[in-house]
């Protein structure tokens, strides 16, 4: 299994990943890869319904995303995967799971995270996160679509004296 791009964004599956990121990656398919909404029917019809022309969408859990990422039956994919928090892309390393880089998209603020970007908002949990991928060598690319200036999120936490 080839990944092409490992993206963190609260949305997942939208307009701005189908119709710019799926094309520049030219992905054949898109692991939106969540314990929730992999239990959660109406979200997980509603993400494969939203699939782009031509790209399948599965839903899985990191634990069977991690499961065949190794398995050599899925060898010749080129894939996306879409996680929603930090942590899930951590789990997703720490299994094993092969990546350069991890593009931010989008990160939901809530009362617990402060915004480090016009479109990115973290808590403890999330640096926490990103302070473990980035100690691994793994750059962390703040980026809506693929035609935005790459922004380090390491060096915008430590600008903002979060790390």
């Amino acid at each position: 299994m080839e990944i092409r791009l490992l993206r963190i964004d609260s949305r997942l599956l939208h307009g701005q990943v189908t119709t710019n990121w799926a094309k520049v990656t030219k992905v054949n398919r898109i692991l939106v890869v969540s314990d929730s909404v992999a239990q959660d029917r109406i979200r997980l019809t509603l993400l494969v319904q939203a699939s782009p022309p031509g790209i399948k969408v599965n839903v899985v859990t990191i634990e069977k995303m991690i499961r065949i990422y190794h398995d050599i039956r899925f060898n010749g994919i080129k894939v996306m995967i879409l996680v929603e928090e930090p942590v899930d892309a951590k789990r997703l390393i720490e299994g094993g799971i092969k990546v350069d880089s991890v593009n931010i998209g989008a990160i939901s603020f809530d009362k617990t995270k402060v915004m480090v970007s016009d479109a990115v908002a973290v808590n403890t949990n999330d640096i926490s996160a990103f302070g473990w991928i980035h100690n691994k060598g793994i750059k962390l690319d703040v980026r809506k679509v693929s035609g935005d200036n790459s922004k380090d999120l390491w060096h915008s936490l430590l600008e903002k004296k979060l790390v």
